[in-house]
Parts: structure tokens; sequence; C-alpha cells
């Protein structure tokens, strides 16, 4: 199986790694909130034709490996990610929207894009596994 997809007149394979962080890098990406930003990065990726390949949600920011069509820009994609989730979240958890620093903006604005060549399964292991090394290098050493 090739690792090509097929649009109708175009043949693609393009992965791109995107990190984003919610405002002031606040840590509140926990429990189901951070369920809710997964479900709805995973729902709107879907909506867009995109495919998530690698999601992890952590406390202060968000590692997403995407396959992206050519007919979807990068920009939009992380838009429409970032605009809908913010949406979803001030909708179903009112207590976050309390918090006056808010402002209606749950993500910083901005996001790093890179996009994936050959060292793929390289850069897929280190989101899926990024979590637990941060954890490592967290915990205090006697």
């Amino acid at each position: 199986m090739s690792r090509f997809r097929k649009l109708a007149q175009t043949l693609w394979f393009s992965q791109h790694l995107i990190v984003w962080v919610p405002k002031y890098r606040f840590r509140v990406l926990t429990g189901k909130v951070a369920g809710e930003v997964e479900a709805c990065i995973r729902a709107f990726s879907d909506q867009q034709g995109c495919e998530v390949v690698e999601l992890n949600v952590q406390v202060d920011h968000v590692h997403l490996l995407a396959l992206v069509p050519p007919k979807v820009s990068n920009s939009g994609y992380v838009g429409t990610l970032k605009g809908r989730t913010a949406i979803r979240i001030f909708n179903r958890f009112r207590k976050v929207k309390e918090k006056p620093y808010w402002g209606n903006h749950f993500w910083a604005r901005g996001y790093c894009v890179d996009t994936i060549g050959l060292d793929s399964e390289k850069i897929r292991k280190y989101v899926k596994y990024q979590e637990s090394k941060e954890r490592e290098s967290e915990t205090p050493k006697n």
C-alpha cells in the first residue's frame, strides 16, 4: 500500500506537526476539558478531510500530527480547530469562561507547524511519548 492519498487529480502525502497552547499557557487541558478538546479536534479534522495520525493533549499544549490534503490550507485548518474547540469549551464548561483574563479567547495567538518528511516515524513516536518524557523530567530526583 502506498503512503500517498488520492484526490480527483492529485496524489499527495502532506503530513504536518502542529503545536498550539491555551492563552497564557494556563494548565487547563485536564480531565473533561482535555477529553472535549481531543474529541473536537478529531471531529473537526474529519469534517475538513484531514486525518489525525497522532494527537496528544497535554495540560498546557496540544501536539497534533495530521495528514492535511493540499486543498486545505494550514492556516484555515488550525483556525477552524482552535476557533471551534474554543467555542465548544466555553459553552460546555462555563466555569472556564468566568475567569476575567480569558477575554473570549481560549487559545493563545499563533501556532507552530512543521512538515514531516522521511522521519515521520520518529516524529510520530515523539508526539506519542512526549508526555511520558516530560513527566520523567518533572519528577524530583533524590
